[in-house]
């Protein structure tokens, strides 16, 4: 597998809930757009809490960190549609557009109405990631439109680097079923063992550690977005047992896998759908 491979530029989930739940601790690996289309989201962190309802756009930034509420009310549903700008779309979108450096950044969170151009502009980004036949190139064409508006409102994401272990989270997040071993990771990156663990080390975390993560998070997504039963979840997660994978996720999350089931026609991530998992 070469881990250098080309990744499309972003990706999309429609995450829907008919039961309120709050997620802890979910941690945004990329640059996320919401836009809330029934029931209401709330962040809660260290600037406090913030709901977002129907007909608002939310913005979080990579890096940070949220409890999340998601809540049916009163539409009887929670529905978002989410977008992810990958970290070479954001550096494009900079280096193509140098007047617009000076657009105030998104720092933990933001805010907007969804006007009817910018939910244009979003629409036609989800369905170019969805379509199998669209180009990475009109994708993120697609996409940087949609930074184009965010900027004209005066929002914009900062460029971020990609570090080690996000590196082998997305490697993990091809097959977060996999006997994932520090020998089996550091040859993929044609690293020895003792350099990927220090480069690890450097970032405070392990293998094991990262595995979790992607697992579980993973789990998370599928559980928003489609409707397999949580047994083949577990199973795709990497969990051979359906009782510790249920015991694993509730201490993770809070919550048991059963309780979240999406609601009728969500759809799934369209890009790298086991990689970088969405948090809606």
């Amino acid at each position: 597998m070469n881990v250098e491979l080309s990744l499309p530029p972003g990706a999309t989930a429609l995450v829907a809930s008919r039961v309120h739940h709050r997620v802890a601790t979910v941690a945004i690996r990329e640059h996320m757009l919401g836009w809330v289309q029934a029931g209401s989201k709330t962040l809660l962190g260290p600037t406090g809490e913030h709901r977002y309802v129907a007909g608002e756009v939310f913005l979080v930034a990579q890096g940070t960190q949220w409890d999340v509420i998601n809540d049916p009310a009163p539409q009887g549903r929670y529905v978002a549609q989410i977008l992810l700008f990958g970290p070479a779309l954001v550096q494009a979108f900079h280096a193509r557009h140098p007047a617009l450096q000076t657009t105030p950044q998104v720092r933990g969170r933001a805010a907007l109405p969804a006007d009817g151009e910018l939910c244009g502009a979003i629409q036609r980004s989800v369905e170019s990631l969805q379509s199998p036949t669209t180009s990475s190139a009109l994708q993120e064409h697609r996409l940087i439109e949609v930074l184009l508006l965010l900027a004209e409102r005066g929002f914009s994401f900062a460029p971020e680097t990609v570090s080690w272990q996000d590196k082998v989270r997305r490697l993990i997040a091809y097959r977060p079923h996999a006997d994932w071993t520090l020998e089996a990771v550091a040859q993929e990156f044609h690293l020895s063992v003792s350099t990927l663990s220090r480069r690890l080390a450097q970032h405070g975390t392990t293998l094991g550690s990262l595995v979790r993560e992607v697992r579980l998070e993973t789990a998370l997504v599928l559980l928003q977005t489609t409707e397999l039963p949580v047994g083949e979840i577990a199973q795709r997660c990497g969990y051979e047992s359906h009782s510790r994978f249920s015991a694993v996720f509730r201490r993770r999350f809070g919550f048991a896998p059963s309780h979240l089931r999406p609601a009728e026609g969500a759809q799934g991530l369209t890009r790298r759908e086991q990689e970088t998992p969405v948090p809606g």
